[in-house]
């Protein structure tokens, strides 16, 4: 009787390290795999310069002599305003594949810079926190942006200027040329995670 009462505290010890061990593990990779949350820019969609919708143009001869007036006369005041939507995809890699529960994750924050060209347009935030389901899909977040770019590209000509917005937003435009550098504050079941340091963000493959 003596020994079995030894006996049995070390096996109950035994048992709680196992399952604490068993446990930690377990939540360990899920964090890990948690933290993989990935983006990318999908698309830069709506596009207008002054006003004037550019998914329809290819170059600056597709502007009639009423609107090169316009944006001329624009330039001459100093004042060039552009807006566009950058749709940003998330893609959350907790679908209960691989071992891991199905998890959603909130991103809480989202401090971010966007560049044109590589030259550093606005920085923003979201304004509330966003959840993104871990259902294998990507979740699309517009971001909408507006901005005067005659403050960013000095010194163009109303060509260049139109030729900047069309490489972006026009016909033919592509969203290579723009990034996003932000450091995202995530919210999962074990507490917030904060990025050790910023992601850049681009077109061509999730980060």
């Amino acid at each position: 009787m003596f020994k079995n009462d030894k006996i049995r505290p070390k096996i109950l010890l035994l048992l709680i390290i196992l399952i604490t061990t068993l446990t930690s593990c377990s939540v360990y990779k899920t964090f890990v795999n948690v933290s993989r949350l990935k983006f990318k820019i999908a698309s830069v969609k709506d596009f207008k310069l002054l006003g004037f919708p550019l998914q329809d143009k290819s170059s600056y001869n597709d502007f009639g002599l009423e609107d090169i007036f316009k944006l001329t006369t624009a330039l001459a005041r100093g004042k060039m305003p552009a807006s566009f939507v950058v749709n940003l995809a998330a893609k959350n890699p907790n679908d209960g594949k691989g071992g891991f529960a199905p998890t959603d994750i909130t991103i809480e924050s989202f401090p971010w810079k966007l560049f044109i060209n590589n030259k550093e347009i606005l920085s923003g935030n979201f304004d509330k926190p966003i959840k993104v389901p871990g259902v294998g899909q990507i979740k699309i977040i517009p971001l909408r942006v507006q901005f005067d770019l005659l403050k960013i590209f000095k010194n163009k000509s109303v060509r260049d200027i139109v030729d900047i917005a069309l490489s972006i937003g026009g016909a033919k435009a592509s969203a290579s040329h723009v990034k996003i550098i932000a450091k995202p504050v995530l919210g999962t079941p074990f507490g917030k995670i904060t990025y050790p340091k910023p992601i850049t963000i681009v077109s061509q493959k999730f980060n």
